[in-house]
Formats: structure tokens, C-alpha cells, sequence
């Protein structure tokens, strides 16, 4: 049951930071709560799990879009 719960939470922990990924590649648009310079000099730890939080977002997006690339059931409309 605790496993469970802790893969619902990380799920939609990496839904989330997709979801920004999707937003700032369409729109250029970034939470300002996530600026370097909110974090201060003095914590480089924190700003480092945020980029790799982000991070983690943009590879689902991209390996997403691969996928959906390749799918015969989307096509890209410009």
C-alpha cells in the first residue's frame, strides 16, 4: 500500500514537471519562484534538485514526442 502511494506520488511528480516542460517549449514561460537567484548562493543543492527535476520533465517530453512521432495514430499539423 505505501509503495503504491509512493508510485502515485512520483508519477505525478514527473507528470508535473512535464507539464512545465511542455509550457516553457511552447510559450517561454518559467515559474519565477524557480529563478537561480531565488535560491540564493547559498544553496546550490536546491537549485541542482530543481534543475534535475526539470530535467527529468523535459526528457519524458521528449521521449514522448518520439514516441508520438513514430505512432501511426498522430500526425503533426502546423
Amino acid at each position: 500500500m505505501v509503495l503504491g502511494r509512493i508510485t502515485h506520488y512520483a508519477f505525478d511528480a514527473v507528470l508535473v514537471s512535464a507539464f512545465l516542460a511542455g509550457v516553457r517549449r511552447s510559450t517561454g514561460l518559467t515559474p519565477a519562484s524557480l529563478k537561480s537567484s531565488t535560491f540564493g548562493e547559498s544553496n546550490k543543492e536546491a537549485q541542482s534538485w530543481v534543475d534535475r527535476y526539470l530535467g527529468v520533465g523535459e526528457w519524458v517530453m521528449d521521449q514522448s514526442i518520439a514516441v508520438m512521432g513514430s505512432s501511426g495514430y498522430f500526425e503533426r499539423k502546423r
